[in-house]
């Protein structure tokens, strides 16, 4: 399987995002360099280059290198904690010198705080490092079909604001995207120094351009440039990505190197994927189509145009108010997933997931558990709701703009694809 590292931001002048080594001892002397490495520049032929945007609104050039960002993301995941210099040098095999550097710079940019020392064990007491939240922030957009929601998040993610508004997807994207930038426009009041826009809008779509594809329902929406046209109303960096990949990349924050996959029912059917800790988009950005594999053949006709689609009848069975048939349809195609990819768990979200959530739980460990014996394993794959409430993919989305300064990947996955 392909993983894809290509940056997906629109807007912006370009800032260089390239990789550096910091292997210390033995190999770069964990100088903080900010020059690229030809081995991360390889994409598929599809793919070509995007320069990921530079950060608007506050002076972040000390998050150019990777190592910044490692660090960066390394202090955010320890939260109030914090983390001192000689832990931040363990964990990174960067020099303490690298480490003092570095680190000074985004002190000076507001980015991290001393917050006391650490008890002392012989020796020294270590100064603790910290996050500063409040230093810039980052706005998701959720589309769906009938409702959009924008969060704005601090710099751990958090929620600092949020709106909702009803929204017809179909109503042209002229129409959308004004509301779009309606929704967006207070939240940039509200909050300081925002680095961009996260947006995420059902599938599929190319998360590399920026471009949907024939949304299911919606096919006036293929080609549309979203992001390129978002980005220059906004004067910010925007990152498009589905729904599905949104959510998962905010659940994938500390999963290490988890394989999970995320289901989501709402007005529609998809799944996020993350594959050793990363989230896994193919070599097309277009992995996740969860709800258009056929389970039935020549079954109830689907708005993509297929027949016997698992999106349908799942729907269908919502519409006639059947929980338990709809949660045996999802659980149909959880298991395909879990013989396919050997995954660790199953999380369930999305707003048909919330109006019954032990029905759909129960149902798909049932069809999971019925798996398992069949097969022999052991243990069936284990399955819950997603952490995270009605604004989740919106928060996840917002993921997409601030996975740029944490090392790339929420959770600190080293080697993981480029988020956005």
């Amino acid at each position: 399987m392909q993983n894809s590292n290509e940056s997906g931001t629109g807007g912006g002048s370009g800032a260089d995002t390239g990789r550096t080594s910091g292997t210390g001892a033995g190999g770069e002397s964990g100088t903080d360099t900010g020059r690229p490495s030809r081995t991360d520049t390889a994409r598929t032929p599809r793919q070509a280059p995007t320069p990921a945007a530079a950060l608007h609104g506050v002076n972040l050039a000390a998050l150019r290198s990777h190592n910044a960002a490692l660090l960066l993301g390394i202090v955010r995941a320890a939260g109030d904690n914090g983390v001192s210099r000689r832990e931040l040098a363990a964990r990174t095999a960067l020099t303490p010198q690298a480490i003092s550097k570095i680190t000074a710079r985004l002190r000076t940019e507001g980015l991290l705080v001393e917050a006391g020392r650490r008890a002392s064990t012989g020796g020294k007491p270590a100064t603790v490092l910290r996050l500063v939240p409040g230093a810039a922030h980052a706005v998701g957009l959720h589309l769906d079909r009938d409702r959009a929601t924008a969060v704005l998040v601090d710099l751990a993610g958090a929620p600092v604001a949020s709106r909702t508004l009803p929204l017809d997807l179909g109503a042209g994207t002229a129409a959308v995207v004004e509301s779009a930038l309606g929704e967006v426009a207070p939240l940039l009041a509200t909050g300081p120094n925002v680095l961009g826009v996260g947006v995420a809008m059902p599938g599929p779509l190319d998360h590399t351009t920026g471009v949907p594809h024939r949304v299911t329902g919606f096919p006036d929406w293929d080609g549309f440039p979203l992001r390129d046209t978002l980005a220059g109303r906004l004067g910010l960096p925007v990152v498009l990505d589905k729904d599905t990949n949104a959510a998962a990349l905010g659940l994938c924050r500390g999963a290490g190197g988890e394989s999970f996959a995320y289901l989501h029912v709402g007005t529609g059917l998809g799944a996020g994927l993350v594959l050793g800790g990363a989230l896994y988009r193919g070599g097309r950005t277009g992995a996740g189509e969860f709800g258009h594999q056929t389970v039935q053949l020549d079954g109830v006709p689907c708005g993509c145009g297929a027949h016997g689609c698992l999106e349908a009848l799942c729907l269908a069975a919502l519409s006639r108010g059947d929980h338990a048939e709809a949660a045996r349809v999802l659980g149909t195609g959880a298991a395909n997933l879990v013989g396919l990819l050997d995954i660790d768990r199953v999380l369930l979200g999305g707003r048909a997931v919330a109006a019954a959530p032990d029905a759909f739980v129960r149902g798909v460990a049932a069809v999971l558990a019925e798996r398992a014996r069949r097969t022999g394993d052991p243990e069936p794959v284990p399955v819950a709701l997603a952490a995270g409430g009605a604004d989740q993919v919106a928060e996840g989305a917002a993921e997409l703009i601030l996975g740029q300064l944490f090392g790339g990947v929420p959770g600190l996955t080293p080697g993981g694809p480029k988020i956005g």
